[in-house]
Parts: C-alpha cells; sequence; structure tokens
C-alpha cells in the first residue's frame, strides 16, 4: 500500500474528492447523467507554515473539512430541489439570486455551528453529566471517567445504528463505500475501472469516521488529567481541549495512513470495524460517480507508473500486474 494523500467524502447522491487545494464534486443528477464540478478550496487559514505545524494542523484540517463538507453537501443537494423552487429561482433578478445565495450561505454557517454545538452537548457533556450518577457507588475518578469514556462511545455508535436506518443516509453510506473503494484500488496499485474498485475494500485507515473515533479514545485519556474540583471547571476544561484531541487524533490517522506497521495497524483496526457502520457495498453507478470524481483532481495514472511501475497502452489498460492481484490486494486491509 502506498498513500496517495487524496481524500473525500459522501455527498447526496455523489462523491467528493479533494488532492491539495483542489477538489471535484461529482453528482448523479436525476436525469442520470453525472455532472462534475472542481474548483480550488480557499482554507480557513491564510497561513501555510500554520497548516505544517504536528498538532496544530489537524484541529484547521477538521475546520476545513467541516467547513468544504457542509458546502459541497449544499451543492449536491441543489440538484434535488423541488421544481417550485427551481421554478421561483428563474423569476429570480441578479440581485436577489445573490441574496437568496447569501441568505443558504449564513443558513449553512448557523447549520454547521449548531451541529458542532450539539455534537458537544451529546458526545462530551452529557456522558460526563450521566457518570456522574455513579458517585453513589463509587468514588473512584479513574472507574468515573472510564465509565464517562465508555458512555460516550455507546452514544457514538448508537447515533451512528440510528442514523443508518434512514433511506437517504444508507444511500449516503453506500457511495461513502465508493469513495474507500476508489481510493483503496488505486493505493494498491490497481487501475481505477468499475470491476477493481469493485475487488477492492471499503474500509481505510485515513477515514473521517476512523478519526472520530480516536477523539473518543484520546478524549478518555486526556480526562484522567482533568483534576479540577468544581464540575463546571471540568466541563469547560474538556470542551476547551477539544482542539488539542483533535491534532492529536489527526496525528494518529496521518501516521496509519501512510504505514502498513504491525502496531499501527493494530491500533487502526478498532477505526476500520466501527466503518462497517458508516460504508456499504455500493452498486456499479455509484462506483462511477467515485472514479468521476477521482479523474477530475488526480493523475492516478502517473501516480501507478511512478509507484507500482504500471504503464498503460494506447487503449489505455495497464500492463506489467498480474491478473490475480485485484482479488488479494483488495483484502489486505479488511480487518
Amino acid at each position: 500500500m502506498k498513500s496517495s494523500n487524496i481524500g473525500g467524502q459522501a455527498v447526496l447522491e455523489g462523491i467528493m474528492m479533494k488532492n491539495g487545494d483542489r477538489y471535484a464534486v461529482a453528482v448523479r443528477k436525476p436525469d442520470k447523467e453525472i455532472e462534475v464540478s472542481v474548483s480550488d478550496y480557499q482554507s480557513v487559514v491564510p497561513w501555510s507554515k500554520v497548516k505544517k505545524i504536528p498538532f496544530i494542523r489537524g484541529i484547521f484540517n477538521f475546520v476545513d473539512s467541516l467547513v468544504l463538507g457542509m458546502k459541497t453537501i449544499t451543492y449536491s443537494a441543489g440538484f434535488y430541489e423541488d421544481e417550485e423552487e427551481e421554478q421561483e429561482k428563474v423569476k429570480m433578478t441578479e440581485q436577489e439570486l445573490l441574496r437568496e445565495e447569501e441568505k443558504e450561505k449564513l443558513i449553512m454557517n448557523l447549520t454547521m455551528v449548531f451541529a458542532v454545538i450539539l455534537a458537544v452537548a451529546i458526545f462530551m457533556v452529557l456522558p460526563y453529566l450521566l457518570s456522574g450518577l455513579l458517585k453513589r457507588f463509587t468514588q473512584s475518578r479513574a472507574i468515573l471517567v472510564l465509565c464517562e469514556g465508555i458512555l460516550r462511545m455507546l452514544l457514538f455508535l448508537g447515533y451512528i445504528l440510528l442514523v443508518s436506518r434512514m433511506e437517504d443516509i444508507q444511500r449516503t453510506f453506500m457511495y461513502h463505500g465508493a469513495e474507500h473503494k476508489c481510493i483503496n484500488c488505486i493505493e494498491h496499485g490497481l487501475e481505477l475501472n468499475v470491476a477493481n474498485v469493485r475487488a477492492s475494500s471499503r474500509q481505510h485507515k485515513r477515514c473521517g469516521t476512523s478519526f472520530l473515533f480516536f477523539v473518543m479514545i484520546v478524549s478518555i485519556i486526556f480526562s484522567f488529567f482533568i483534576t479540577a474540583e468544581s464540575a463546571v471547571w471540568r466541563v469547560l476544561l474538556r470542551i476547551a481541549l477539544l482542539p488539542l484531541i483533535a491534532g492529536v487524533s489527526y496525528e494518529i490517522i496521518r501516521l496509519a495512513g501512510n504505514s502498513d506497521n504491525p502496531l499501527v495497524n493494530a491500533l487502526s483496526r478498532p477505526g476500520l470495524w466501527v466503518q462497517n457502520l458508516t460504508t456499504k457495498e455500493p452498486d456499479d453507478g455509484m462506483i462511477e460517480v467515485a472514479i468521476r470524481a477521482v479523474d477530475a483532481v488526480f493523475d492516478w495514472k502517473t501516480y501507478l507508473s511512478e509507484n507500482f511501475g504500471l504503464t498503460f497502452n494506447r487503449e489505455n489498460h495497464s500492463e506489467g500486474m498480474p491478473e490475480a492481484a485485484g482479488s488479494d490486494i483488495g483484502k489486505e486491509v479488511l480487518p
């Protein structure tokens, strides 16, 4: 396995793929055609050097992923607006359209802020409050912190199980699987086509699901060092430490994505298991969408040539790779 450093996410009936500061969104429109949009992403941090500092870069990368994620989801949702809404927009003047775009941007930003606050309340504050109910049975801080971590993990897994029952989310998880399969395909030295992508694993060590799982684990470790007497301060310190927790978790994911060390692979396995919940097997149409998104921002032929020695003939088929490699390599990252 050789890391390509590309990543992405599932959007509504599509895939976003990002390579450096360039990203592409491929969406299967209602008429079944695939629309691909390529853009440059302007980071929330204008200083590139800051984004290279270990433990700091993870914080800003996380914020960037939230901003870009909301932006691309909103873009993909635009293809599925009601006919009545589309007709209203056609009637709008240019100024009215600009005002509407500003309004949508404001709503998107407020939604993102509300989502972050809600996530902190449910996955950070609520487990702490619930673990406090156990004080009638034990006064051991270690046991209480451990119970808090277990409750946090159960809430996280319960949330995923709950939303996975929704039909739209199930399709999104299928696109999520297609995204992983495409990246695994090229990172294991296979030509990017539907057959090879289909044979590849839908689990990847650099996945956002694994990142969130490590956030849960790292937060448990950090909680052992919070010794404030005041309950209010203990809650505030847990929230204040979130950027540092995100930074540490990012470094772990970064290491995992660039290493095949047995110890690193073992540490990655729990996150890969959780991905069984957030990724589903895609159909061929979804894989086609994912391939189009990769094609738009990543020169995978040059990548395969430089890292695996593959060459491509005039018909764009790869040479120099045994046929049997596809069925074996795709299974290497399975837990």
